[in-house]
């Protein structure tokens, strides 16, 4: 049997079924060549062709390359495991976004040590330039193979893959089960690093055994690494869970509960600047506050549909007077009986009301992660009912107020997808295509850029997600506004039209900042601690040289303070340079220093953050510069 390859010239040639993806790209090699792409599938050069289509060579210039390279990379990483420690069993070892991982079983955590000695091994493997040699094998051949090299999480994997046959590769005297695709051989895997080990149960599920996960990256160019290897050592010096700990903003302690946060003085002053920032804004906007409890009837979520999509997440039901109650895990059924409450008109709609309602989600040990993952966080999160006719301009709305907040924040990059219909669902496919229109026709009248995120809508309506991109060129999901036509119908909510007669409103769920927990801890990352003046906690310490300048810093503490600046003093009798170098590890935006001069001339010599002096300056004028750069929202 033949089949018919357009190849990269756009010749159309008959080749027999079968053949190697190299074979057929045999004139347009060359020693850049490391893969092949066919139609739109990423191959390596070993894989056979058993259709028609189009094929051409992949280099490193490719964007599909780097994972092969990090697959590849995989593994080598396994291959050296193996040999230095025979008794580790396999479990996967995939790409990833920022790098690769493979899982091991092995009777202990592989230490730093180990880590080095694996590296060097693999250093070896790569200088052999050991090919990768793909074979398909039955199911029984690859399960008696498996079983020979004591390898039972493959055997697991095999019983599980539909079909009568699956793909190994073979590399040197190591062997793993594998899809592909691969390098030609394991000299490409020059640029690598390993960064660390961590605990990961087999499958995800905290019943299976705890496996040991080593994570490593890799690139086609050492610059490359090493520009990489740098933005972690930035990262690594911007974590908010460090820096929340040096800067006193919050902590997480045993004895409350992982997941849950204990807000220090100036993480909540913080905390208190955006939420007012927001409720001001909202009700700028015609938004109305509500505030709801922290408990219901837990069958409120049988209403909603979450007991059915969303039980998982939600904490268990405790019982009061024989009635079961659940922690929240959001706040739209209280506003939805907040609308329920009485007749509800036409002409009153949209209705927009907004809450900083604090929700109880369960996570799993395994994925909490300081701020940006926890089980209770406060939502900035708003509801509205709206007519069908109204709904474009409501999204819209909802639109320019979130480009607003986050720009507001410093955020001037971001990416946005639509999220369409999920597997699971509540409401017909013509309500779903109803709401898909009204959130792609919003964007492309705003001239919104955006990707479809297929299947990762919510139960009761498509969404646009919105992730930010922060100063480390990372993205995080915070912003959200849903369409619902559903969960209006769960609860039976109508308004009387302009017939007199009940029609069923248009819900959207919206969130800006996502939850207060997360976006605080991506901006403390973002600013590296170093906060907008107008965020701030301290916004100015004064700093006396000598016990003499005190009774005047007093005086200049007092003015600042009168006009509602977030200042500090340090009268201690220490030496300046030491009370200086304390406040800027501290991050305060201005030092304001008081010696002989500022006493006699009754003036301040400020000294910013970052190590410039101002000039001498008045205390009026400081004040008017602080103000002027606080209500202007000046961002560092």
């Amino acid at each position: 049997m033949e089949i018919k390859i357009t190849l990269p010239d756009g010749r159309e040639e008959s080749f027999p079924s079968g053949i190697k993806a190299k074979e057929a790209l045999k004139d347009f090699l060359t020693k850049e060549t490391i893969g092949a792409k066919f139609g739109d599938e990423v191959i390596d050069l070993e894989t056979p062709l058993t259709r028609d289509g189009t094929l051409s060579p992949l280099t490193p210039e490719d964007p599909e390359a780097l994972e092969i390279l990090r697959h590849t990379a995989a593994h080598v990483l396994a291959q050296a495991v193996k040999e230095l420690f025979p008794e580790a069993k396999l479990g996967i070892g995939p790409a990833t976004e920022q790098g690769f991982y493979y899982d091991f079983d092995y009777e202990r955590s592989f230490t730093p040590e180990d880590l080095k000695e694996i590296e060097k091994r693999m250093k070896k493997i790569v200088k052999k330039r050991i090919p990768l040699r793909r074979e398909e094998l039955t199911k029984e051949e690859a399960l008696k193979l498996f079983e020979e090299r004591n390898e039972p999480y493959k055997l697991e994997l095999i019983r599980e893959i539909p079909g009568e046959t699956v793909s190994i590769y073979r590399q040197g005297d190591f062997v793993d089960l594998c899809r592909g695709p691969h390098l030609p051989h394991t000299g490409w895997v020059k640029a690598f690093k390993l960064l660390s080990v961590a605990g990961a149960y087999w499958r995800g599920d905290e019943k299976n055994p705890m496996l040991w996960r080593i994570y490593g990256t890799a690139f086609f160019k050492k610059d490359d690494l090493k520009a990489y290897l740098e933005r972690l050592e930035e990262a690594k010096r911007r974590d908010h869970r460090r820096l929340g700990k040096d800067l006193e903003l919050f902590s997480i302690e045993e004895e409350v509960g992982p997941g849950l946060i204990l807000w220090h003085p100036k993480g909540a002053l913080v905390r208190k600047i955006i939420e007012d920032f927001w409720k001001e804004e909202h009700l700028k906007r015609g938004y109305e506050l509500v505030v709801t409890p922290h408990i219901a009837r837990r069958h409120l979520w049988q209403i909603s549909g979450h007991l059915d999509f969303y039980a998982e997440n939600m904490f268990a039901p405790m019982k009061i007077d024989e009635v079961e109650y659940q922690l929240k895990p959001m706040n739209c059924p209280f506003h939805i009986l907040i609308y329920k409450s009485r007749r509800r008109s036409y002409r009153e709609l949209p209705i927009r009301w907004c809450e900083l309602g604090t929700v109880y989600r369960y996570e799993r040990s395994g994925v909490l992660h300081g701020l940006m993952r926890v089980r209770g966080f406060t939502q900035d999160d708003a509801h509205i009912f709206c007519r069908e006719d109204q709904l474009e301009e409501e999204i819209f709305r909802c639109l320019d107020l979130t480009v607003y907040f986050l720009s507001t924040f410093g955020f001037d990059e971001y990416q946005i997808f639509l999220s369409t219909r999920p597997e699971k669902y509540v409401g017909s496919e013509e309500i779903w295509e109803k709401a898909e229109g009204a959130l792609r026709k919003a964007l492309e009248d705003k001239g919104l850029s955006y990707e479809i995120d297929p299947g990762e809508g919510v139960f009761y309506g498509p969404k646009i997600d919105i992730k930010i991109k922060d100063v480390l060129g990372r993205f995080w999901q915070c912003s959200t506004i849903q369409v619902d036509f559903n969960i209006p119908e769960r609860f039976d909510i109508t308004y009387i039209g302009e017939d007199n007669r009940p029609h069923r409103p248009i819900m959207i769920h919206r969130a800006l900042l996502g939850s207060l927990e997360r976006f605080f801890g991506v901006l403390i990352e973002h600013y590296a601690g170093a906060f907008p003046v107008w965020l701030a906690p301290i916004q100015a310490v004064i700093i006396t040289v000598a016990d003499r300048h005190i009774p005047f810093g007093e005086r200049v503490f007092e003015r600042l303070r009168g006009a509602n600046l977030r200042v500090k003093t340090d009268f201690r009798n220490e030496k300046l340079g030491f009370k200086i170098r304390e406040a800027q590890l501290q991050k305060i935006p201005y030092m304001i220093i008081i010696g002989d001069k500022e006493v006699e001339n009754e003036a301040l010599t400020v000294r910013t953050r970052k190590g410039e002096n101002l000039p001498l300056m008045s205390i009026e004028d400081f004040i008017a510069k602080l103000q002027e750069e606080i209500s202007a929202k000046v961002l560092n």
